[in-house]
């Protein structure tokens, strides 16, 4: 044996499995296709968000939440309606435990630190029973993406210091190795040396072959939101037609291969058709990968209007029920839309997933940070709206319709029905008070603190010069989460088409559906994949660990 366990993709799942089986006193090879410097896969480039239930930071900000309330938006959400929903079912109950429960403390315990204000992600579909969050509970870490892997990451290289660990960078597995019916090691290809920055895409030129056996293999390899094919040959019909038109929210090594390698060793593949992407995406003026796209976190005040110029139907509002927007976007026929806005609301109200994106919170920086009170946009939305090829900027609506038209794919918008929108649209504010749900949703979202504070900006009429510029953002479907997978029981191990147990062969992260083949059902609350990458890759590291001999 060249090891007890051999983990398969050094994200952060791979990293949380590995750091537990090397604290248990066994050997670990973290074998992955990449250069070490893309080591903590797409978590590093995370925004760093967590979904935590009935924490200090939710009651410092005034927030009453518990298990049952976050139980009860996690099935809401989930809709799970499958037999094959049995697994998932189970590691989404214990995760939402987990999340109220010892999730805070365990990352305290190794540094891990928390941003006090706490977001409001997925604010749902209008119904108590149904999708979204009831309450804020988006914990961002101070750090982002990095300052999650860093623990984990220092963790498995103190284990290589002390010989329990060992990192094969560069190293393709293409095959798992089957003896008398369990999985016992793994065989692939070396790949050719890589100096890319992280992300870019690295040569898949081979120089060898290479063999290693275990007597247990973890498989933490990541979706397939880097391989636009496979996105498509997926995609579900209630969902509407696969876009022909997508920007990658991840890099091209994002490509599912492990999923059909998993297969051919025995593995079930569940939910393939569950996945999870974004219609708020900008294509990156400063692409680090081919397609880069980044996503908008919105406030909730944007006007969202579809490539046609009609506003789109509650509650379909920025910010709240992302698959169901989709599958109303993807009705009227193409690939983009738009949001509408002020200057106002842009400096209040745009943030940019991705740590990159985020120079304060990523480098820590509190004098950085302070400018997200003062006014003018941040300095990365302020770059997108300068030079991003999505952003329209103008004083009127007849330029500003004017420069829409001009990237608007052929779709001729008439500037005279817009600004009659956003006519009737101000006419709501001479109230306090309206029949318009979307300013209805903006007023109720400013009681909570954290909005008023930093996140949502004061009703205003976008027509009234002071307010401006007028703002127009082109938006585009953003691939980024796959939502089923191998199906896993309790203990993370893989089970087979009957529903065996396959000996030697875990599964965690996004390849598992971020635990179970699934977890998630239909949708997310967010905050929830990183979290399920950390859930399901303790359980995996620490069972895999006890079983091997």
């Amino acid at each position: 044996m060249d090891a007890d366990v051999i983990v398969v993709g050094a994200g952060l799942a791979g990293l949380v499995a590995a750091a537990e089986v090397a604290e248990a006193g066994r050997r670990v090879i973290i074998v992955d296709q990449e250069p070490e410097q893309s080591l903590g896969g797409q978590a590093f480039w995370s925004f760093g968000g967590l979904f935590l239930v009935d924490t200090p930071e939710q009651r410092a900000m005034g927030i009453h939440d518990s298990v049952d309330l976050a139980w009860q938006d996690w099935c809401g959400s989930a809709q799970f309606d499958r037999p094959e929903d049995h697994w998932p079912r189970k590691w989404a109950e214990a995760y939402v435990h987990f999340a109220a429960e010892e999730k805070r403390s365990w990352l305290r315990g190794m540094g891990h630190r928390l941003f006090p204000v706490v977001g409001w992600a997925e604010r749902g579909d209008g119904r108590a029973e149904g999708h979204g969050n009831s309450v804020p509970r988006f914990h961002i870490t101070w750090g982002t993406g990095p300052g999650l892997v860093e623990p984990f990451e220092r963790r498995v290289r103190l284990a290589v210091d002390s010989g329990r660990a060992e990192f094969r960078f560069r190293h393709r597995v293409d095959e798992l190795i089957i003896v008398d019916g369990a999985v016992t090691g793994v065989r692939g290809v070396v790949l050719a040396p890589s100096d890319v920055p992280r992300g870019e895409a690295s040569t898949r030129e081979d120089i060898d072959g290479f063999t290693l056996q275990a007597q247990a293999v973890i498989v933490t390899s990541g979706g397939i939101g880097g391989n636009h094919e496979l996105v498509r040959q997926n995609w579900p019909a209630r969902l509407g037609a696969p876009p022909q038109t997508m920007i990658a929210g991840v890099p091209a090594h994002v490509d599912g291969r492990m999923l059909a390698i998993s297969e051919a060793g025995g593995a079930r593949v569940i939910n393939p058709d569950r996945m999870w992407h974004y219609v708020e995406g900008l294509r990156n003026w400063d692409p680090v990968w081919q397609n880069h796209g980044i996503r908008i976190l919105p406030g909730p005040s944007s006007l969202w209007l579809d490539a046609t110029g009609q506003r789109l139907p509650a509650p379909f509002f920025p910010g709240s029920d992302t698959l169901g927007t989709l599958k109303h976007l993807r009705s009227t026929g193409h690939d983009h839309s738009w949001f509408v806005l002020t200057q106002k609301v842009i400096e209040k109200e745009f943030a940019l997933s991705g740590s990159e994106q985020n120079p304060d919170l990523t480098g820590k920086d509190l004098k950085l940070l302070a400018g997200r009170v003062r006014a003018g946009a941040p300095g990365p939305v302020e770059a997108f709206k300068q030079h991003g090829e999505d952003f329209v900027v103008a004083t009127t609506v007849a330029e500003l319709v004017a420069g829409m038209n001009k990237i608007n794919n052929g779709v001729a918008l008439d500037a005279a029905e817009i600004e009659n929108l956003l006519i009737m649209r101000d006419r709501q504010l001479d109230n306090p008070f309206g029949k318009d749900a979307q300013l209805a949703a903006v007023r109720a979202a400013r009681h909570y603190r954290g909005d008023k504070l930093i996140r949502v900006a004061p009703p205003h009429k976008f027509l009234d010069p002071g307010n401006g510029p007028l703002i127009a953002v082109r938006l585009n479907i953003l691939t980024r989460k796959t939502l089923g997978g191998l199906e896993t029981d309790l203990s993370a191990r893989c089970l087979g088409p009957g529903g065996d147990v396959v000996p030697g062969l875990y599964a965690a992260g996004e390849v598992a559906g971020f635990g179970g083949g699934g977890m998630h059902g239909y949708n997310s609350l967010e905050g929830t994949f990183l979290g399920g990458c950390l859930f399901s890759g303790r359980t995996a590291g620490r069972a895999a660990a006890a079983a091997v001999a």
